[in-house]
């Protein structure tokens, strides 16, 4: 069954399902997109982009290590456009990473829960920074991100729900994503896809 099938049991989700998505992918040096994750955090796309691209450049263009990140002066990276604390952050998860043998390998034959539960340790690293990790780097297909504004805003809308109250609301959602298991990732993909359209509709 794909997951679209699945999915469209959910009446209210159905209604936002359009074409399948392309299947998630597995991306290489998941060190590297963690702290690429951070460096991104609260900043748009765009802006998250350019800072990138000057990381990258610091390193001639290649993808560095952790022992390399953790090797270069505070002060140039600060010079990309990073804040005091992106750049504890970051070098936290090289630090971290070095310590702990994290390798792509020793990730891939963890849980979704093991995962979490190990790099949430990580000073600057939550459990959203993690949670996107696992859909955008290692594609697992059954993460839902409870904590994450628009998936919060679009099941709001599309559900009806009352928002007064986070706790509950972070419950209720819960509740109603555990019938998208195992493919709660696209459902996400699904709810963000909505949230934007209505957005650039009202534009």
């Amino acid at each position: 069954m794909d997951y679209l099938q699945h999915l469209q049991k959910d009446k209210k989700l159905a209604k936002i399902l359009m074409e399948p998505l392309p299947p998630l992918r597995l991306r290489k040096n998941i060190a590297l997109r963690l702290m690429a994750s951070i460096m991104s955090q609260q900043l748009s796309t765009k802006v998250a982009q350019v800072i990138y691209r000057r990381f990258l450049k610091l390193y001639y263009g290649k993808e560095p290590k952790p022992q390399q990140v953790l090797d270069t002066p505070f002060d140039l990276l600060r010079s990309i456009g990073l804040s005091n604390a992106k750049v504890g952050y970051v070098k936290n998860v090289a630090e971290f990473c070095i310590e702990n043998k994290i390798s792509d390998k020793k990730l891939l034959s963890m849980s979704n829960h093991e995962i979490i539960e190990k790099l949430v340790a990580i000073k600057g690293v939550g459990q959203w920074t993690v949670e996107m990790l696992l859909m955008f780097t290692l594609g697992r297909e059954d993460i839902f991100a409870v904590d994450d504004l628009g998936i919060q805003q679009a099941m709001i809308k599309l559900y009806n729900l009352d928002a007064s109250n986070k706790k509950l609301l972070k419950e209720k959602m819960a509740k109603l994503a555990a019938k998208w298991s195992p493919y709660r990732t696209y459902a996400c993909l699904h709810l963000w896809q909505w949230k934007d359209m209505r957005l650039v509709a009202k534009e």
